[in-house]
């Protein structure tokens, strides 16, 4: 399993990089074109996944922590958009699974866990609240029960379990339940803005948190997308100078993933620095 300590090198690597990307984006703004014809109302949604592709045909799902997923209710709602897991994921797809591990069921996942490393992830304070709807109820009803597997790069922009030097951690990744509401909520760090790709987090959706444990049965694999104010903000402290860099390269319009539309994509932001960032995003499934 090669790292990628060195992400100039390895833009293309990331998310299987645009060579793999672009042939279905060509067909999902082929799908928008026909239902353009048609007068469907649409929104921007993102690229793949690496089984699947979706169109979307409602507004923005994106919700505070504080909202109820009946605020998000409409005659249509649309699933989210379905992307590349990435060459990183840990779930068994690609070389590494985490998530048959002891411990990887867990809010807080700025630490190693298990026979790792015991490595910390160092960074500004992030929490990522996560609302899973049912789509086909107009996202209405919450989906209790199910269970959101996420990961992401740390700040120097290295994937746990992969890249180099960080190959015995697992850190910034961690699976939990969702609740009566249908959410999720996990402690973590902001993440870099590696070479290549805008600010991102990685989800898995399943259907039950025993399907999660035994890596089985994904319902959708998605990606969250960062406001760039915030991005700005962050990347000007400490420890993430890469970033700054890397950013100034990049815009949500062209990133190879939510160039085609990232309304549903992109998360609700509030808090600072000094206390933290809270991140939000309603996942409509």
């Amino acid at each position: 399993m090669h790292g990628h300590g060195h992400h100039d090198d390895e833009v293309h690597e990331h998310d299987r990089g645009l060579s793999y990307d672009l042939p279905v984006l060509a067909r999902r703004r082929m799908i928008r074109l026909m239902a353009g014809a048609s007068l469907i109302p649409l929104v921007g949604c993102s690229a793949d996944d690496e089984t699947s592709a979706s169109s979307s045909t409602s507004s923005s799902s994106s919700s505070s922590s504080s909202s109820s997923p009946s605020s998000s209710s409409s005659a249509e709602c649309a699933t989210i958009p379905n992307e590349t897991a990435g060459p990183y994921p840990g779930d068994g797809s690609n070389g590494v699974n985490v998530l048959k591990e002891s411990g990887v069921v867990r809010s807080d996942i700025r630490s190693s866990f298990g026979d790792s490393a015991g490595g910390t992830a160092e960074g500004v304070p992030l929490t990522i609240t996560l609302t899973v709807v049912d789509a086909a109820s107009g996202c209405g009803t919450a989906k209790e029960g199910a269970a959101v597997y996420l990961w992401h790069c740390d700040r120097e922009g290295n994937y746990s379990l992969y890249s180099e030097g960080v190959t015995e951690e697992n850190y910034l990744r961690g699976v939990q339940e969702t609740d009566d509401k249908g959410q999720v909520t996990f402690t973590s760090i902001f993440p870099a803005c590696y070479s290549g790709r805008w600010p991102h987090i990685h989800f898995e959706v399943y259907g039950s948190l025993a399907d999660a444990t035994a890596a089985t049965s994904i319902t959708n694999t998605s990606q969250l997308a960062f406001p760039k104010d915030v991005c700005d903000t962050v990347y000007a402290t400490d420890g993430y100078s890469k970033s700054v860099s890397n950013l100034s390269q990049l815009s949500l319009e062209t990133d190879g993933i939510f160039s085609d539309g990232y309304d549903q994509q992109l998360a609700t932001m509030a808090g600072s620095v000094e206390k933290g960032y809270t991140a939000t995003l309603t996942i409509p499934v």
